[in-house]
């Protein structure tokens, strides 16, 4: 026995006989509800006004869980079924929608292939894989095509085939790993989502149930759909993200969480529009401007802290050090980083070692040497001395996390 569901998904409210019971776990002779598969979660609702907690497909048959064990449910009785026509409206319109974005996706991209899906409470998901890169730009013609598609009010169909057949049509998606088996691998592939069950349901393993939204997507599929893309509403791209094996994950919403995801968007663009003082479609202009601004901005900043830092240096202490001359000071506004390349250009030129302290947070030193003496060395005595951590190399050294003033430091440095 298998489920009644996707050829029927108007059917909400059905009386059945009752084949098994096992505890919570009730088998109904015949049933319209839908068994969680490929993606697709299962219908929720009440038999004999018993909630119905979960539903999962056995070799033996469907099994609905019930939210209580004491229902005093026995083989051969009579019970009233009512699916929760809320959540099934929510599936149906989600599921026809993955299949609308696929066609989208067939629209903009290379070679896509199909390669999962899935709904939950608030939004569902399909991995795609594709030769072309999903841009912002794609994805937003992606969203575009889709509800233009649902604009157009299209008729959703569903019918079967042999798998043999169906499997030869270019125009029919299945999964992709499906594809990479063996036609015998068929039947055993579609519990994976798009071909989940569509063999199943015509009783005939040799059948691929095959769902047509006319002119614009074919698919090999067993879940509940929609009678027309009319039905679905707005679709809204939320996300997308790399799920690994090439694919690209996109997350998208319908219903309530499509609308309120837009207005959303919509609310962030006006504010900012209304900062920068634009209207809408002139904010990628303005944000191009303003990162311009910023980057020229950026260019002064380190030129003018390059020539105050030139100006700190030149006021460098020069003193004798163990048969070496030495520059040595403190600067504020910098970090050891900043440093490096200023101090190694003054080694050798201006003195054989130059060490500097200054504070980013804790008190930092930094030691450039023309190779004679070793920075590194430097920096364990300043560190042994006053505490903290740091190391380098010959030429180039330096630490952090001292626990006393730049002052400190250079005045240890003097002696």
């Amino acid at each position: 026995m298998q489920s009644l569901a996707p050829d029927n998904p108007s059917t909400l409210s059905f009386d059945a006989e009752v084949a098994s019971v096992d505890g919570a776990n009730v088998v109904l002779e015949e049933t319209y509800f839908y068994a969680q598969s490929g993606g697709q979660p299962a219908d929720r609702g009440v038999v004999a006004d018993i909630a119905v907690t979960d539903v999962q497909e056995y070799p033996f048959g469907i099994v609905h869980a019930l939210a209580d064990e004491d229902h005093g449910l026995a083989a051969g009785d009579e019970v009233r079924c009512v699916v929760d026509a809320s959540f099934r409206t929510y599936c149906r319109r989600a599921h026809t929608a993955s299949h609308m974005l696929f066609g989208a996706a067939r629209r903009v991209l290379d070679d896509v292939g199909y390669a999962g899906f899935d709904i939950d409470e608030e939004k569902a998901r399909v991995d795609f894989t594709a030769e072309t890169e999903i841009t912002d730009e794609r994805l937003v013609e992606l969203e575009r095509l889709t509800n233009r598609a649902v604009w157009d009010s299209l008729p959703v169909s569903w019918t079967y085939q042999d798998a043999e057949t169906a499997q030869q049509r270019e125009d029919v998606a299945f999964n992709t790993k499906t594809e990479e088996g063996a036609m015998s691998d068929v039947r055993e592939s579609q519990s994976d989502s798009r071909a989940n069950q569509s063999a199943e349901r015509s009783g005939d393993a040799d059948q691929v149930r095959i769902v047509t939204i006319e002119g614009w997507d074919v698919a090999a599929c067993g879940g509940t759909h929609v009678d027309n893309t009319a039905e679905i509403g707005p679709v809204r791209i939320l996300d997308r993200s790399n799920p690994g094996e090439g694919a690209t994950r996109v997350e998208f919403a319908v219903g309530p969480t499509a609308i309120d995801a837009a207005a959303e968007s919509h609310d962030a663009a006006m504010a900012a529009a209304a900062g920068l003082d634009v209207a809408i479609p002139a904010l990628p202009d303005a944000v191009d401007r303003l990162m311009a601004e910023r980057d020229e901005l950026r260019d002064e900043v380190a030129e003018l802290k390059s020539e105050l830092l030139e100006y700190r240096l030149a006021d460098l202490d020069a003193v004798e050090r163990d048969g070496a001359s030495w520059l040595v000071g403190a600067v504020d506004g910098v970090t050891a980083n900043d440093l490096q390349g200023d101090l190694q250009e003054l080694a050798g030129e201006k003195a054989d070692v130059v060490a500097v302290a200054g504070t980013a947070g804790d008190t930092f030193v930094a030691v450039a040497t023309d190779g004679a003496a070793d920075a590194n060395e430097v920096v364990q005595e300043l560190t042994g001395e006053f505490g903290g951590g740091g190391g380098g190399g010959p030429t180039f050294a330096q630490g952090g996390g001292i626990p006393v003033t730049p002052i400190e430091v250079v005045e240890y440095l003097r002696e």
